[in-house]
């Protein structure tokens, strides 16, 4: 899912009531931390490509939707096309499918944490790309987060095969592909057409091929023979994750503070591993909820330390 900040956050927020503002961070984090062991569900009977052919064509179709229903323009300029599909391809099209090959080479709980720390690598790049500083408390954060996943992978990872090793690589590469696409969507600066419109196209044009690759490489079973875990996992992926979570976000987010906004994404691992461990049946280790307390931290640190005007990240698909 591609989501959006804007560039600059307003210096006098809407006042809006302390309750709604938590169950909307509540809500945002449950849904796409629920999204975790659906996805793992639904790939019990369908692949990688058909699985995201289905999320991007029916997110394309919503936010592209929703867009003209709300009177909102749906042409682009043709000077954000490339800057569209080059974000498009890391936040959706490389995170979303990492995700999904990740998932089948590890445990749910554990890609879950691995994926979130994101926001330490888009530091980095930022760091790199766009000159930002990075203060002592957020070189803190850096270190913690590799603490983290020095523990979750453990001392087994230096004596482990070479398959077993393809999951975290994978899912490694899926928080680089969002944290570069991140950071290339901030250097691009202030975008003419509205966000849900530029999500929207970047779900199209990534169906396109996931489609083609579905068709080309995969062969699931008729929708008579899934199973009705699928078919349940599958209704909440579309419905919670790829719309409803999505309408929510771009449609509140203005009203939030980078803090808050950021608060529902740490929700997100946390809901993802607790369900992983109650819907899967994944060993809720020590070793795990030690990792993910790290990872929780090392993300507070570099996000919620931030200026509270500084331009918040961007967001994609949280899978």
């Amino acid at each position: 899912m591609a989501r959006f900040l804007p560039d600059r956050l307003p210096l006098a927020l809407t006042p809006r009531p302390m309750l709604g503002t938590l169950a909307l961070i509540l809500a945002i984090g449950l849904f796409w931390g629920g999204n975790w062991p659906a996805v793992r569900f639904i790939l019990r009977d369908l692949p990688p490509f058909t699985l995201r052919a289905i999320g991007f064509s029916a997110g394309a179709l919503v936010l592209l939707g929703w867009a003209r229903w709300r009177g909102l323009p749906l042409r682009v300029g043709g000077r954000e096309w490339p800057w569209l599909a080059v974000t498009g391809l890391f936040t959706i099209l490389g995170f979303n499918l990492a995700t999904a090959f990740g998932q089948l080479r590890m445990p749910t709980s554990q890609a879950a944490i691995i994926a979130f720390t994101m926001p330490c690598w888009a530091l980095l790049m930022a760091w790199g790309l766009l000159g930002d500083r990075i203060s002592t408390r957020q070189w803190l954060g850096l270190a913690t987060g590799q603490l983290g996943l020095i523990v979750l992978l453990g001392p087994a990872a230096l004596a482990a095969r070479t398959e077993d090793l393809i999951g975290p690589v994978i899912m490694l590469g899926a928080a680089l592909s969002w944290a570069l696409g991140t950071v290339l969507i901030k250097r691009r600066g202030h975008w003419e057409s509205h966000p849900v419109v530029i999500t929207g196209w970047q779900f199209a044009l990534c169906a396109a091929p996931m489609i083609g690759l579905a068709a080309w490489r995969e062969s699931p079973p008729p929708p008579g023979d899934w199973l009705d875990t699928t078919w349940l996992a599958l209704g909440y992926h579309l419905v919670f994750s790829i719309c409803l979570a999505q309408m929510l976000w771009f449609r509140n987010v203005n009203r939030l503070t980078v803090g808050e906004s950021t608060t529902s994404t740490l929700l997100i691992p946390v809901v993802g591993v607790g369900s992983a461990s109650l819907l899967l049946g994944e060993p809720l280790t020590l070793q795990v909820v030690v990792a993910l307390l790290l990872i929780l931290g090392a993300i507070a640190v570099v996000l919620l330390g931030r200026r509270r005007l500084d331009p918040a990240p961007r967001l994609t698909d949280r899978d």
